[in-house]
């Protein structure tokens, strides 16, 4: 009998819950700043996170699994990639049209492959790579009008401000996994949940702590902004719950290129921003990405 792998739907939820989450803090920019907007991700995410793990335990009858150094250090890891990463993709969403942002930031399939297979061994076949490929070409399309690829590649440092998040969320993608594979204890949605909580508050930590030392200004206007952040805390929490069981059950490469099905999702909402339809080479783009997705899912079947 033919089933669809738990990883897949849950993947898809995640997709969604990010791509409403990133246009919410992205409209927090102008108010708050880069860095007041990046720690609504964490810590108004928090709160759900630790409300979510709570249920799941008392919900499951389990105990909450055991913290080890190497999990801790690989959550670390992954907290402050993550930090970086999306402090670089606000800025880059809030100098760049929305699709273009996505070019630039969606190139982190192909970078979370390599790093699976450096850092963690994790195996893909070829028809995998492939499809990793695709979909980041399909992104590429599908962002950026053919008579703007000569200017997009010569603006530096939006490429590399772009680029470099996506690393940083590819990294933060390969520690994650790496630091709930590392839990001895409990089921995979525990060891999943409780990554969550963990990763979310040292997030919370060390933004918080930085911006009260540095910038209290911006500290306590993002605290001010809760009717609007309490909103995008509890879409990231969702995402990142998403992800991080989707992280648990399958190679971070699976989870991160099946996610970019968020390409229509983001597209509608630039869409609905700016009022215009969609562009041919957007929905070519899109064709191709969905080509891409399709090529991933056959490659697990195989």
């Amino acid at each position: 009998m033919s089933f669809i792998p738990l990883w897949i739907p849950i993947t898809i939820a995640g997709a969604a819950a990010q791509v409403v989450r990133n246009g919410a803090q992205a409209s927090l920019t102008g108010r708050i700043g880069t860095l007041g907007a990046t720690q609504v991700r964490f810590v108004f995410g928090l709160p759900f996170a630790v409300l979510f793990l709570g249920m799941a335990l008392w919900a499951s009858g389990s105990a909450l699994p055991a913290i080890g150094p190497v999990s801790l250090g690989w959550v670390t890891l992954g907290a402050v990639s993550q930090i970086g990463a999306t402090a670089l993709m606000l800025l880059v969403m809030h100098r760049r049209a929305f699709g273009v942002a996505y070019a630039y930031i969606k190139t982190e399939p192909v970078i979370v492959a390599l790093l699976g297979v450096i850092l963690l061994g994790d195996r893909l076949p070829l028809l995998a790579w492939l499809a990793v490929t695709v979909v980041t070409g399909g992104v590429l399309l599908a962002s950026v009008k053919p008579s703007q690829f000569r200017a997009l590649f010569s603006e530096g440092p939006m490429i590399a401000a772009g680029v470099s998040a996506g690393a940083l969320f590819g990294l933060s993608a390969i520690s994650f996994r790496g630091a709930i594979g590392a839990l001895d204890e409990g089921s995979f949605f525990i060891r999943a949940m409780t990554m969550v909580a963990v990763s979310l508050a040292i997030q919370s930590a060390l933004l918080g702590l930085w911006l009260a030392a540095r910038d209290r200004a911006v500290f306590v206007a993002s605290l001010r902004e809760w009717r609007h952040s309490i909103g995008a805390g509890f879409l990231g929490a969702v995402a990142s719950v998403c992800w991080f069981t989707a992280f648990s059950l399958t190679p971070a490469a699976n989870v991160r290129t099946l996610g970019l099905i968020e390409m229509p999702l983001a597209a509608a909402i630039s869409g609905r921003l700016s009022g215009r339809a969609m562009a041919g080479h957007e929905l070519l783009g899109m064709i191709v990405v969905m080509a891409g997705v399709a090529m991933l899912l056959v490659s697990l079947a195989t």
